[in-house]
């Protein structure tokens, strides 16, 4: 087993800053990972302040345990079901919904997780260990047009049939069943690569989506997110790439605007139009340069901010 490696939470004072933390509220993290922003929203939380926190991961929930804090639950669930899972634990409506959308930084660096091409490890790749299909048993049983879509969709790699017939050549002689296999026949496939960029990093990336159905998740869970905000509740949302950030973007735009679908010319008072749910609170906020420096997968997160009308 891989040594843990220090979690650095990105966008930590940005993003509770950003839930403008009322002491005896009640708040979400819908992410929990290793805890930062949970343990940075309990020091603003007053003794009847409540906060819920969820993760897919075991090791996440473990970690949870030993906060050992009488007002923080702690729920084994993604947050695509943060609405059932608030309606369990009896919290009622939120005051502030955090999500930090994506991998965390231990399931990357703890190598048997089989999300990164840096260890040889089993291909796992899922974020709930304890169900689901793996990475590896997906690739024994896809045909060659599913995997070249995943890992087009999903990675934005433009050798993806490319990938997708190598992986499929290469099953029939034995399984495809650890990291190393799987970067060592990306990168045979791949021809040209960005600078600095490792050819098999879009492809486990898109296979890290597609198992663990992050975009459907992030799909489901931000209306609710947005359903379970007392007026002047904020919705915070920190995503890391471009295909969750382009979800965040147009829904946050969609909930904050009128309704669309009707005629222009209707002949309605202001009064009688449908409301928007939401307001979009500053501008999008990326990471400093002080923090890109100090842990630099903060490069390409981006922070949204919204309130409940």
């Amino acid at each position: 087993m891989s040594a843990p490696a220090q979690h650095l939470t990105v966008l930590l004072r940005e993003a509770v800053e950003a839930l403008a933390i009322k002491p005896a509220g009640v708040y979400v993290d819908a992410t929990f990972g290793r805890g930062g922003h949970s343990r940075a929203i309990l020091e603003r939380l007053g003794p009847s302040g409540r906060l819920l926190a969820l993760d897919r991961d075991p090791r996440a929930i473990a970690a949870a345990a030993a906060i050992g804090d009488e007002r923080l639950r702690v729920v084994h669930r993604p947050f695509a079901e943060m609405a059932a899972a608030m309606g369990e634990a009896g919290f009622g409506r939120a005051d502030g919904v955090l999500m930090d959308i994506g991998v965390s930084s231990p399931q990357l660096d703890e190598g048997e997780r089989g999300f990164s091409f840096r260890f040889d490890a089993p291909l796992d790749m899922r974020m709930d260990t304890t169900q689901g299909e793996t990475a590896a048993e997906w690739l024994a049983r896809a045909d060659e047009r599913e995997i070249t879509q995943v890992v087009r969709d999903y990675g934005e790699e433009r050798f993806a049939f490319q990938i997708a017939k190598k992986i499929v050549a290469a099953r029939n002689e034995r399984p495809v069943a650890t990291t190393g296999q799987l970067a060592a026949l990306v990168r045979e496939a791949v021809r040209t690569r960005e600078p600095g960029q490792d050819p098999a990093t879009r492809t486990f990336q898109a296979l890290r989506i597609h198992i663990n159905q992050e975009l459907e998740q992030l799909a489901l869970a931000l209306p609710q997110a947005v359903d379970m905000l007392n007026p002047g509740g904020r919705l915070v949302v920190i995503s890391f790439h471009s295909l969750e950030d382009r979800i965040v973007k147009r829904f946050l735009r969609d909930a904050a605007a009128p309704d669309a679908s009707l005629p222009k010319n209707l002949p309605l008072m202001a009064s009688q139009l449908p409301q928007p749910k939401l307001r979009l609170v500053g501008k999008p906020v990326k990471a400093s340069a002080a923090e890109i420096a100090a842990n630099p997968r903060a490069r390409s997160a981006v922070m949204r901010v919204a309130e409940k009308c």
